[in-house]
């Protein structure tokens, strides 16, 4: 490691003022700001638009559920690829309240949207993705209990999860290295990707388009409040574990100064510009729910309260203090349990 670097990573740090965030940028329309703001995510994802991809889904393996349709659909969310996602809707006319759901990181790549929901459609994930429910969700799967309660629920596998070349850890640093060779980003492709699958959620005849929300645990909840800012589709979100200010998370030893998993969430540039929660406020006023454990290891509680102030402060200054709730949970560290799960399902169900 070169003599300098210790020096210069505080140095570099406190460059780090966020010049294009709310109310500090000269831009005092917010309407105005959050195309702007928006518009400079978009150049440093380095993965062009997608509109012109037709999504062309196909439909296979049904089943029924208990009191929902399951089935599987595959669908063209950019054009490198076609992605197969877990589709829940529930029995009824319709249309229903939709929820995309983000999978998380976790370091296991052979299951992704199987993580969040039960995989009727091949045994040999069933035991796998049982096992994470358990230590993760108090062995439930939220997207099925989601369905339960009334929601059409969509989950893909991010690129090297599940169906998609499921990586090994030792691995990532090197996908990254080579998207950002070939002109491109890992961080991008997801984000783009989610912002397909949420547009693509909402075309559905199925959904009701003014109820589409994002949901997400870990990488999954940067993801979820990612695409709430990206996406016009999305109505609300909610992020579970993954917030905190920058600063807060370049800490020494912490898990963003370590690569691998890193480079899924690393928009090069963009810290130049706008800060975690400046990127989430570009959400702003849609309802959005962040909830964090105070025992986190992988987030300080500082870098916690230092992005909820700012986001009260974006919401509260149009006026809408009342859409964002925000709460770090005192004895609870990266976890989604059971008790965390229905204060989510009882705000999602709340939103009109």
């Amino acid at each position: 490691m070169p003599a300098e670097l210790p020096g210069l990573h505080p140095a570099l740090m406190a460059e780090l003022t966020f010049p294009l965030a709310w109310g500090t940028a000269p831009v005092r329309d917010f309407a105005r700001w959050r195309r702007l703001a928006r518009a400079k995510v978009e150049e440093h994802l380095f993965v062009d638009r997608q509109d012109a991809t037709p999504y062309a889904p196909r439909f296979s393996a049904r089943a029924d559920g208990d009191g929902y349709r399951r089935e599987l659909v595959t669908v063209s969310l950019t054009r490198y690829a076609r992605v197969r996602g877990a589709l829940l809707t529930p029995h009824g006319p319709g249309p229903f309240p939709a929820v995309l759901l983000l999978h998380d990181h976790g370091s296991r790549f052979d299951i992704g949207k199987e993580k969040l929901v039960r995989p009727w459609y091949d045994g040999t994930r069933r035991g796998a993705a049982e096992e994470w429910a358990a230590r993760h969700f108090d062995g439930r799967f939220p997207g099925d209990e989601l369905a339960r309660r009334g929601h059409v629920v969509l989950c893909f596998d991010a690129y090297g999860w599940g169906d998609r070349e499921p990586l090994a850890y030792e691995r990532q640093q090197a996908l990254a290295s080579t998207l950002l060779h070939l002109g491109s980003s890992l961080a991008g492709l997801l984000a783009r990707e989610d912002e397909r699958a949420a547009g693509f959620l909402a075309s559905l005849d199925r959904v009701d388009a003014r109820r589409v929300a994002t949901l997400g645990f870990s990488m999954g909840g940067f993801r979820a409040w990612q695409t709430a800012a990206l996406s016009d589709a999305v109505t609300a979100g909610a992020c579970v574990c993954w917030m905190s200010g920058l600063k807060g998370l370049l800490v020494p030893g912490g898990n963003t100064l370590r690569g691998q998993s890193a480079f899924h969430l690393l928009h090069p540039g963009l810290a130049r510009h706008l800060d975690l929660p400046d990127v989430a406020s570009i959400a702003a006023p849609k309802p959005m729910l962040f909830l964090g454990g105070a025992q986190d290891p992988l987030f300080t509680a500082e870098g916690v309260r230092t992005a909820y102030d700012r986001l009260r402060a974006v919401w509260g200054s149009l006026g809408a203090a009342g859409r964002l709730r925000t709460e770090l949970w005192p004895d609870t560290g990266h976890a989604f349990p059971a008790r965390m799960q229905d204060e989510v399902f009882t705000w999602l169900a709340a939103q009109p």
